[in-house]
Parts: C-alpha cells; sequence; structure tokens
C-alpha cells in the first residue's frame, strides 16, 4: 500500500517559479528555563511569510514536556517563492495559566538552502541555528536543530547539480545581511541572552551594532601632528579658554545615563553655547550668593565672579546647590502673571479655557506662560520632610579637625579607574577622603573648584558600574537598572577589593555633596539600611519570578513537586543549590510555601552577593555613619545618593499614551499636565517615582521607559469615580485616573496620592 503523501503548506501549485521545502525541526538545545518552577513545555511555531505582504501559512510542532532539551523529530513540507519567502521559527515555553513565554527566534532566508540529492556520497546534515532575541528585553539561550533542504524538481526528473543551492538574486526585502563589525569589536551575549557589543579599545559596551562610517569626520591637531575622531574640547582656566593639545573622550557605557551637571574642567563650543543662560534662567535660579557677579564674555557667554575669593568660574555657583534645597516654591495657578503680548484668552462652549495667538493665529489648549523652559524643564523643589532629613543629616556630617585641607589625586583620564583604585585604597584614615577634593588629570591645567570633583565623580560612575569589568551587570527587566554581579569573582580575583573602593567612592559623594551617575535595582538600597526584602520588590527587578511566586502563595503548590532548591546556570552547566539544608527532600507545601518564597528571595537578593554587599557597605560606611543613613527609606536614599535627575515635561507628554476614553485633547488629560507643569521638580519626580516605581528616566527620555513586560509607554488609563484617589501600576508604568469633575480637584487628589504613598506597598 502506498506511502500517503505529505501535506504541503504555502503557495498555491499553480504559482510560478515555487520549490518543494522539506524542514526537520530536530531538537532544541539548552534553552532558557523562563522561571523558577524546573524546565520548559517548549514547542516550536513554523511561519512562512513574505516580508511585503505578511504570513502565508503558520503550524507548530507537539509540545516536549518537562525539559530543556527537547526532541521533535518532525517534518514539515513548504511550497515557498526562494525569491520572496522566509521562514520565521519561533520556540515557546506553553505556560496553560498565563500567555506562552518566548523561548527565542531564528529566521532563515530561503535562497540558500541546498537541493536533496540521493546520489550524494556525503548527504546533507543538520545545522544548529542560534536562537536570537526579539529584541534586546528578551531573555534566551540555546540553539535550534534544523535540516532544510529542497526537494529536486519534477521527482528527479530534472538533472540538477549535487550541491546546487538556490542561490538566486536577493530581493530588497531580504538583503538584510548585517555589516562585519568595525575593528576592535566584539559581539557578545549577556547572562539574559541579549547581544550586546564590546569595544576593546576603550573598554565599553552598548547594545547597538557598531557600524563603519564612510565620511566619518575626524579632527587634525598640527601642533602635535596627530588626528582623532573626538572633537577638541575647550578647558577652563581661570576664566580664559583655550584649546587643549589633546582631545579626549569620555568613555561611555550603553545603558547608564547622562552627566546631570556640566563639567567645569572642559565643555564643547557648541554646550557653551547651548548653556548660556539668559533671564530666564537667572529667574529660575534665584539670586546669586553674597560676593557674586556675573558678567559677559566676548563671545556672549555668561561667567560668574566671586568677589570673595577672587576667582571667575563658568559654573553657576546656584547649580552647586543641590537640586532638591533650592529655595523656591510651586507655582500658583492663580499668580501666572500676564499673557504674553499677542495672547488672548476665551472659553469654549463646553466650558474649557482656551488660547488664541493672534501673532500666528493658531489657538491651542496648553496655557503658554506655561510653556517656558524654565518651567517645563528642572523646576526648584518646596521644602518637605526630606528636605529636613537632608539638612539633618548634612549637619551630622561634620569634618574632622586634624586632617589637611585638601585631598589631593593626580589622575590620568585614559587609566582613571586604576588611578583612583590605587590612590583611595591606599588610604589608611578614612577621614582624610573626608578633606576637600582636589583632582588634577595629567596634561591638563585645570583647578578644581568643584567642577573637575563633579566630574571625577561622573566619570568613574562610567567606569566602576560598567558592566564590561564584570562587577555590576543589567537587571532581568531593563537595561539601565543595575544590579552586582554574582559571578564577579570569576570577573576579577580581587572584586572584593573593588568593592570596597566602589564604596568609598559612593561614600564620598554623598559626604561630599556630589551625586552618583547610576541606576541600582529597589532591594540595594534596602540592603543598604538593612531593611527586609519583600515579595514586592521582586515585581520591579525580575517579573517572571515575581510571576511564578505569587502563582504559588495563590494556590497549592503539590503538583508542581517543587523542592527547597533553586537551579542556577552558570557557562552552560547547571548547578543547584540547596535553600535549607536537607532542601532536596523537602516537598513545598501549602503549610511551608511561605518560608519557600522567603528562601528564595534571600537566595536571589542576598545570598548570591553577600560577601561583595559587605564589601560595599564596609567601605560606604567608612565615611557615613551607618546609624546616620537610617533616617532615609529607600526612595530617599536613591535620591541622596543619585540625586532627582532632570524631567523634561514635553518629552514625558510627547511619550504618553492614553487608553479608556482619555486622549490627549480630553480636558481631565489637560487638566493633568497643568498639574504636572505647576509642580516643582521633586513633586514631579514623586509623581515619576509613584506610578513607575523609579526617579530617574532612562538615558534616552521617556520613550525608552520599561515595564515589566519590555518597552512600556507611560499611560494614563480612566478608571473609577471622582471620589477615589488616584492609583498606580509600577510594573506597567500605568496611572489610574479618575475622570473628575474640576482642575483643582484633580490637582488636589494626586497630590493627596503622591503624598501618602508609603513606598510601593499597596500601589499595585
Amino acid at each position: 500500500m502506498a506511502a500517503a503523501s505529505p501535506e504541503i503548506r504555502g503557495l498555491g501549485s499553480d504559482e510560478d517559479e515555487f520549490r518543494i521545502l522539506k524542514v526537520q525541526v530536530i531538537a532544541g538545545l539548552r534553552l532558557a528555563k523562563k522561571d523558577i518552577l524546573g524546565a520548559s513545555d517548549p514547542y516550536t511555531r513554523l511561519s512562512l511569510y513574505d516580508p511585503v505582504n505578511g504570513e502565508i501559512t503558520s503550524l507548530q510542532t507537539k509540545t516536549i514536556k518537562k525539559t530543556l532539551d527537547p526532541q521533535w523529530n518532525e517534518e514539515f513540507f513548504f511550497r515557498v517563492n526562494p525569491r520572496k519567502h522566509r521562514l520565521l521559527l519561533e520556540v515557546f515555553d506553553e505556560n496553560r495559566l498565563t500567555r506562552d513565554d518566548f523561548l527565542g527566534q531564528v529566521n532563515v532566508p530561503l535562497n540558500q538552502i541546498p537541493t536533496e540529492n540521493p546520489n550524494r556520497e556525503t548527504p546533507y546534515t543538520f545545522k544548529d541555528f542560534l536562537l536570537h532575541p526579539r529584541s534586546h528585553k528578551s531573555r534566551v539561550k540555546g540553539h535550534l536543530r534544523l535540516k532544510m533542504t529542497y526537494l529536486p524538481k519534477n521527482s528527479g526528473s530534472e538533472e540538477e547539480r549535487t550541491d546546487h543551492t538556490e542561490d538566486m538574486e536577493v530581493s530588497p526585502e531580504q538583503s538584510q545581511l548585517l555589516p562585519p563589525l568595525p575593528p576592535g569589536w566584539e559581539e557578545r551575549q549577556d547572562n539574559l541572552g541579549r547581544i550586546y557589543y564590546v569595544n576593546h579599545e576603550n573598554r565599553t559596551t552598548q547594545w547597538q551594532r557598531p557600524t563603519m562610517h564612510k565620511g566619518r569626520r575626524y579632527f587634525v591637531n598640527h601642533n602635535t601632528q596627530t588626528t582623532t575622531w573626538t572633537r577638541p574640547v575647550i578647558q577652563v582656566h581661570s576664566g580664559l579658554l583655550y584649546k587643549t593639545s589633546e582631545a579626549v573622550a569620555l568613555p561611555s557605557a550603553a545603558g547608564l545615563p547622562r552627566s546631570r551637571t556640566p563639567s567645569q574642567s572642559t565643555v564643547t563650543p557648541e554646550e557653551s553655547l547651548q548653556r548660556s543662560p539668559g533671564p530666564e534662567a537667572t529667574a529660575e535660579f534665584g539670586f546669586l550668593p553674597a560676593g557674586w557677579e556675573v558678567r559677559s564674555a566676548p563671545n556672549g557667554r555668561p561667567f560668574f565672579i566671586d568677589h570673595n575669593t577672587k576667582t571667575t568660574t563658568w559654573e553657576d555657583p546656584r547649580l552647586k546647590i543641590p537640586v532638591h534645597v533650592r529655595r523656591r516654591a510651586s507655582l500658583d495657578p492663580t499668580d501666572l502673571g500676564a499673557l504674553p503680548p499677542g495672547w488672548e484668552e476665551r472659553v469654549h462652549t463646553d466650558g474649557r479655557i482656551f488660547y488664541i495667538d493672534h501673532n500666528t493665529r493658531t489657538t491651542q489648549w496648553d496655557d503658554p506662560r506655561l510653556q517656558k523652559s524654565a518651567i517645563t524643564g528642572p523646576a526648584v523643589p518646596y521644602s518637605r520632610d526630606y528636605k529636613q532629613k537632608y539638612d539633618y543629616f548634612r549637619k551630622k556630617l561634620k569634618k574632622p579637625a586634624d586632617i589637611p585641607n585638601r585631598f589631593e589625586m593626580k589622575l590620568r583620564r585614559s587609566a582613571v579607574l586604576e588611578d583612583s583604585y590605587r590612590r583611595i585604597l591606599s588610604v589608611k584614615r578614612t577621614d582624610l577622603l573626608k578633606a576637600r577634593l582636589w583632582v588634577e588629570f595629567e596634561g591638563e591645567k585645570g583647578l578644581d573648584y568643584g567642577g573637575v570633583a563633579r566630574e571625577w565623580f561622573f566619570l568613574m560612575s562610567k567606569e566602576m558600574f560598567n558592566p564590561y569589568y564584570g562587577l555590576f551587570e543589567y537587571s532581568a527587566t531593563d537595561n539601565y537598572t543595575l544590579q552586582i554581579n554574582p559571578n564577579s569573582g570569576l570577573c576579577n580575583e580581587d572584586h572584593l577589593s573593588y568593592f570596597k573602593f566602589i564604596g568609598r567612592v559612593a561614600g564620598m559623594a554623598v559626604y561630599h555633596g556630589k551625586l552618583l551617575d547610576a541606576f541600582f535595582i529597589r532591594p540595594f538600597y534596602k540592603m543598604m539600611l538593612q531593611k527586609p526584602i519583600t515579595l514586592q520588590d521582586m515585581e520591579s527587578v525580575d517579573s517572571e519570578y515575581f510571576n511564578s511566586l505569587m502563582w504559588i502563595l495563590e494556590n497549592d503548590p503539590a503538583d508542581l513537586d517543587l523542592r527547597f532548591t533553586i537551579d542556577e546556570e552558570l557557562f552552560g552547566q547547571t548547578h543547584q543549590h540547596k535553600l535549607k539544608p536537607g532542601g532536596s527532600e523537602i516537598v513545598v507545601t501549602n503549610e511551608n510555601k511561605s518560608e519557600y518564597i522567603h528562601l528564595v528571595i534571600q537566595w536571589r537578593f542576598v545570598n548570591r552577593i553577600q560577601k561583595q554587599m559587605s564589601a560595599f557597605k564596609e567601605g560606604f560606611f567608612e565615611l557615613i555613619p551607618q546609624d546616620l543613613i537610617k533616617i532615609f527609606d529607600e526612595n530617599e536614599l536613591e535620591l541622596l545618593m543619585c540625586g532627582l535627575g532632570d524631567v523634561d515635561v514635553n518629552d514625558w507628554r510627547q511619550n504618553t499614551k492614553y487608553k479608556n476614553g482619555y486622549c490627549s485633547n480630553h480636558v481631565v488629560i489637560q487638566w493633568f499636565w497643568k498639574t504636572v507643569l505647576l509642580m516643582d521638580a521633586e513633586k514631579r519626580i514623586r509623581l515619576l517615582q509613584f506610578v513607575t516605581g523609579t526617579s530617574r528616566v532612562p538615558m534616552n527620555g521617556f520613550a525608552e521607559l520599561y515595564g515589566s513586560n519590555g518597552p512600556q509607554l507611560f499611560t494614563i488609563e480612566q478608571w473609577g469615580t471622582r471620589d477615589k484617589l488616584p492609583r498606580a501600576h509600577t510594573c506597567f508604568n500605568r496611572l489610574d485616573l479618575p475622570p473628575y469633575e474640576s482642575f483643582e480637584e484633580l490637582r488636589e487628589k494626586l497630590h493627596i496620592a503622591i503624598e501618602n504613598a508609603q513606598g510601593f506597598d499597596g500601589v499595585d
């Protein structure tokens, strides 16, 4: 009896230029484990598609239960046009409770597939394809083993060459081959399966694939007969400008935030023009301190004269005051002054106020008095409990009496981390680090009256927290929040001394009122304060862990056959760790699941990094008394160490989406943004913390804001009734905003919600 013909999916048999593609999905190798409950239940979905017209057909393999190395050994046949079509293979972990988890994908062009030839002495064999993420957020690893061949044309009647492949002219949609990396670059995968790129020349990492730039601009220094890619900088010294003999590039690490405060010692000509403060800036920052005067250089750039010390500087002395203690209250909506010339205020038929610009014959809902850069940019914060704590903290940090006037560091920019490490760790009496910092960079003549030291902290943040060195790594949820790398000892044998050094630098930053340019996960601050880490802290760091543990907490885990152990993969090998003595023999039940969850959290955040965190705290508490730091909570400690950051309200507004009836022109949304514009800097940050769980914005603005499930814009959803307060969902960056009936009501309720939210408990 003849065997049944296999089902052929894809194009119809009347299509031109088609071939029969035979795909054997053999196996998956070392797939990612997507939760803490053990092995996955993987299956593969095959989709034949046209890059222009979309999917043609799709099907999937059977599901293999409880394994990370599934064996499918299934065959599929497709009728394809090799010039136009591609095959996408996606591996998923079947999940009965929620949506299936993504394990990786392979996207195969079909123009280079060999043709089957039974007369070939060595038959074509399988190939292992590296599984790729859909985005840098995806956590994938492993390979997909496939064998793909075309069937001979006309069942072999047409003579074909043994090694024939469909090497045809590639359509524009398929010409997606990536160019080679520039010299000195390397492609790697992190522990989450995300691809990143290492620049070995300047020891930095980034997510974006580097490219060779034809026609790239470079700079020639005729004084030293050298060239450089980096624009020569202009240095500041005693109020005079002169060009440096060498152009120095500041190291950059992907995922770390920009400097919030411009360096006093190096600014580019473009930056000097952009940062020239006008009348608005003067009004924003208030009056100069006693004995100070502002004048303009011949190029129009303002500089500042300190008649007390007879010195000059480009840096506004008002910016030296921490942003959270500058004196100016929130704006009063009833005291905004007159409208700009040519503007008129009118009332719409529905009662809303709108504004007419007779100069340009346009109308808008937004009050033009709130569109000044001094308002939409960083505003001056108001006084609250945090300021009182900060004042008390600064008062208690008294300078020792028997130390020199200053602590000098002479460093090389090209080796700032190593030079600083040797200089600071060599200090036996740590009180010396509390003296005024005096930083000098080799070959530069900048005098350090605070700006160079601030730049040093900026450079040190870029270096210390750079994942290139293996001491820190990006957290599971995003590519800009850092956590201690539990395997740092494999990257650096002296890692504990480096963590002590980093602790000292962080303590120096807090003592001297400077800021670190870094993001840390919330449990990091709680460990510094010796506070217990809870299940809710897990949500913002690793949503998959959190969801798995929540399921255990809300259900009976007996059917899962869990033990008091945890599996950790390192360099392709899985290691089992016992959460308690004899843990491999103890089954997780309803009675002991709370203990199990507690031990998992301890292992995830505490036990694996105990030595590193102890070394960091040893260095930090050598400068900052441990009891004194406990007056802050974890949110306030983040503000103390890393500052507020600058919030661009216009960028925030442009990258916000609305749901459930709200839109950008809805009256409640207009009131909301008016409320935000009237807020000062600290309240804006409090609002941001309330909704997103962090006081910072990603490096490239609100467009790159992340939630627990990937890129997630700031979202405002209509919810509830006017008698309720707004509520937040930090894992989705979502604010549930009731439809209030007046601007004053919305403003009051929003302020109450922000000010009375204790951490993140009960928010989501």
